[in-house]
């Protein structure tokens, strides 16, 4: 881990000259972060953790979420109910485009977009005592290690802001893709994305799927061996959207962005890796975190195809 962190500090010096990129001001909120924020962590699949930078700095999960709630709901509802909504194809358009349906089916293309992250959010129900949105905010605290919440403010200002999410959903129930309702699957939706972490738990979070879906400090199953292979192929098909193949071509691991300038990276078998920097490019990634993402993985080999 030595020569890990000594890695960082190299990559985290060079990271930091990039200043360009935009805050994500279409969620008002983002828009008031401080944009010179960056971090780096990694965790083993035996729970070795490493850290550089502003670690214990908060942001929330965004569409970083997205993959461990497709998981939750391949547990839940099984992948036969789940794909019978949802495709599994790269949609080779912008992670909000209203145009996210395939032709035929009227399925969203997967549900590392948008209108699939919906459709999951639709899926997810009250269990027992627990209301869905504290069954997800428990599964995400699981992923963590720690108890994770939900940042309100971010919330409501999704919320507020929400009208092209919101034309998505309706374009999904006229397609009855999903139920009436509408508003209540779009909060968990919005809450999903509004969950407070740092880097440090997103590794812990991308650790556990490296580590076929057992949390590496706990040792807790949170998913199937076969399910968690489904979240990483369909994150290494789709999860960097309308640039998935220039980052599968440079990068080559699995990995997730979301547009409070958060990222993360699967090495199978080995290790999680995410980033923060809340200044992202026009496809909605971290510039400094895709630096240092590719850096690392070019450094240690750990491109899936070698």
């Amino acid at each position: 881990m030595s020569e890990l962190k000594n890695i960082f500090e190299r990559i985290c010096s060079q990271a930091l000259k990039i200043n360009d990129g935009t805050l994500a001001r279409y969620i008002p909120e983002l828009a008031n972060v401080n944009p010179e924020q960056f971090a780096i962590a990694a965790m083993t699949v035996e729970g070795e953790c490493i850290s550089y930078g502003d670690d214990k700095s908060l942001f929330t999960l965004q569409s970083t979420s997205k993959p461990f709630t497709y998981g939750f709901a391949l547990e839940e509802r099984g992948e036969e109910l789940v794909h019978s909504k949802i495709g599994v194809e790269p949609s080779g358009e912008a992670f909000d485009s209203i145009i996210e349906l395939e032709k035929k089916t009227h399925r969203p293309f997967n549900p590392m977009i948008n209108s699939g992250a919906i459709a999951i959010a639709s899926m997810i129900q009250d269990k027992a005592n627990n209301v869905r949105e504290e069954r997800v905010l428990n599964l995400f605290s699981e992923l963590a290690g720690r108890q994770l919440d939900f940042n309100r403010d971010v919330f409501l200002s999704e919320k507020k802001t929400a009208h092209r999410n919101r034309a998505i959903a309706h374009l999904l129930r006229h397609f009855e893709v999903i139920g009436d309702d509408i508003e209540e699957s779009l909060d968990l939706y919005f809450k999903q994305c509004s969950i407070n972490s740092n880097v440090k738990d997103l590794a812990a979070m991308a650790a556990t799927l490296a580590n076929n879906g057992v949390q590496p400090s706990s040792k807790k199953r949170i998913y199937t061996e076969e399910n968690t292979t489904r979240m990483i192929s369909l994150m290494f098909s789709c999860g960097m959207y309308d640039s998935v193949g220039t980052w599968a071509y440079t990068v080559g691991i699995p990995a997730k962005s979301g547009v409070s300038g958060a990222i993360f990276g699967v090495v199978p078998g080995k290790m999680g890796i995410a980033c923060f920097s809340p200044l992202i490019d026009s496809h909605g990634h971290s510039l400094k975190g895709v630096y240092a993402i590719r850096e690392l993985t070019k450094q240690l080999g750990m491109n899936i195809f070698k």
